[in-house]
């Protein structure tokens, strides 16, 4: 993305955010315990405090700030829909699948390691989203191939950076793969990936399978984040 693109203005309602109130990770009552916790602990705490985008969200009901990123997404590229059919890999605590019910997605399912809070309107599994049977579970939940592939999934850090690296690149490609083979023709494919990380085998495929492929930082992505966000549109 070029940095003179700004995402353009977008004239339709979205209702308020569904499920829950500020369940994110780092609001709520476990907050209050932040003395228990490890000095890190304790300054990611503080930082969601003090986070604008954090503070946004939990006055407005998002789950996390992370609504922001996908809700900048969306409004520049249109890729949720009246009607459309989504699935988040990576979804707790639930702020992307929030975002899609607002925006008019009628059939959405999320999968987490993790358990997720209910959402009304949504499906929620807790389980391992590379497990034989999970991808075709979550296309029969969903009643239909999917319009839009979300990912926000991470992995935990080891500290060695070549480590690192290849974890990251193989759940871009392992959801990269999931979004190529279900979803619909014209569908679109979002998935987290950071600055500086050789995604060059990813990134030749899915442009050879949708019509448009993107790098994208949301102004609502911490500056000195190198998070990015792939965006694939158009599956030929």
């Amino acid at each position: 993305m070029s940095e003179d693109e700004k995402p353009t203005e977008r004239r339709r309602m979205v209702r308020p955010p569904t499920g829950g109130t500020a369940a994110g990770r780092g609001m709520g009552t476990k907050m209050k315990t932040a003395d228990t916790k490890s000095m890190s602990s304790q300054q990611w705490i503080k930082r969601q405090l003090s986070d604008k985008w954090s503070e946004r969200a939990r006055a407005e009901g998002w789950r996390s700030r992370a609504a922001f990123k996908l809700l900048e997404i969306d409004e520049r590229f249109r890729l949720i829909r009246s009607g459309s059919r989504v699935i988040d890999l990576g979804a707790a605590p639930g702020g992307w699948i929030q975002v899609a019910l607002a925006r008019g997605a009628t059939s959405v399912v999320g999968v987490d390691l993790l358990p997720v809070e209910p959402i009304p309107g949504a499906i929620l599994l807790q389980a391992d989203f590379t497990h034989p049977g999970v991808d075709a579970q979550m296309i029969e939940l969903l009643g239909g191939q999917p319009d839009l592939v979300l990912s926000d999934m991470a992995h935990n850090t080891v500290g060695h950076r070549q480590t690192d690296h290849l974890k990251i690149i193989a759940l871009i490609e392992i959801a990269a793969d999931f979004a190529i083979r279900t979803l619909k023709p014209g569908g679109h494919f979002v998935s987290k990936n950071f600055q500086g990380g050789d995604a060059g085998g990813v990134l030749a495929r899915l442009r050879a399978e949708f019509e448009t492929v993107k790098y994208v930082k949301p102004q609502s992505s911490r500056k000195d984040s190198a998070e990015v966000f792939l965006v694939a549109l158009n599956k030929r």
